[in-house]
């Protein structure tokens, strides 16, 4: 069986990084070295048919919590400190809940373990139209997504996934097919009565809508010892637009004993 990809920064106490939807392990480099830096071995993973990692016909919450598994043993990683946005929020979630002994303390960016209805038609319909036999730079790329997404941060992060295939073909590194296809998978809830012991973090964006103040008490039934955080000026994407409060917030709850 494939591994998934991973980015392996610094030396010490392994951390595993994971990122969202639509993203790759290289959204969160400036935090991996951070955590470097304050003597982590930071482990930022690419979850299947994303980034670099291996495009499979299957794709669930469940596949994400197993690739992972089997990254740590490869590793030779018992246990660890997990951070995931967004949909790598919702897999750490399941880890935490399926194999709890492999889960030393989670953090979940902007995300509860509520079902969520599709809401990135819009995108993947915007990424969809891109034909690379016609465009050719990554300007024109954004030229296109820019007909049906106004906000030039959201092209950005999009347009990541664009890389050059050949020396006069652009490609896209995700998935697209099966992300389109399987987009349900990533609203699905965390399964009904299943509960982590461990200590828990949800970093959650004051400007966002991911985490209502009415998720808290489901949050806390699967995740009794949650405690929450709230980055009042920052949207869905907390570690870009909030890094240095992310970090401190991170930091301090990773090493608190």
């Amino acid at each position: 069986m494939e591994l998934i990809n991973s980015q392996i920064v610094g030396e010490g106490t392994p951390l595993i990084i994971l990122h969202g939807f639509l993203g790759m392990g290289d959204n969160w480099r400036t935090h991996s070295l951070r955590f470097a830096e304050a003597g982590y071995q930071v482990h930022v993973i690419d979850a299947r048919n994303h980034g670099h990692s291996f495009h499979s016909s299957e794709f669930s919450y469940q596949l994400m919590v197993e690739d992972l598994i089997r990254y740590m043993d490869s590793q030779q990683i018992s246990s660890a400190p997990i951070i995931g946005h967004s949909m790598g929020g919702k897999t750490a979630m399941l880890l935490a809940v399926t194999y709890p002994e492999r889960a030393e303390r989670i953090v979940v960016v902007d995300m509860a373990p509520k079902y969520y209805p599709v809401h990135h038609k819009v995108i993947l319909d915007a990424l969809s139209t891109l034909d690379f036999t016609q465009i050719k730079t990554r300007e024109q790329a954004d030229q296109q997504l820019g007909k049906f997404i106004i906000e030039p941060s959201i092209r950005q992060f999009l347009l990541k996934n664009v890389y050059r295939k050949t020396s006069d073909e652009l490609g896209l590194r995700i998935n697209l097919p099966v992300l389109k296809d399987r987009v349900a998978e990533i609203g699905t809830a965390l399964p009904t009565g299943t509960i982590y012991e461990g200590e828990a973090l949800f970093v959650i964006g004051g400007k966002s809508n991911y985490v209502l103040p009415e998720d808290i008490p489901l949050i806390k039934q699967h995740f009794p010892k949650a405690s929450e955080v709230i980055i009042a000026e920052a949207g869905h994407w907390v570690q870009v637009e909030k890094p240095k409060e992310f970090f401190e917030i991170t930091y301090q709850f990773l090493q608190k004993r």
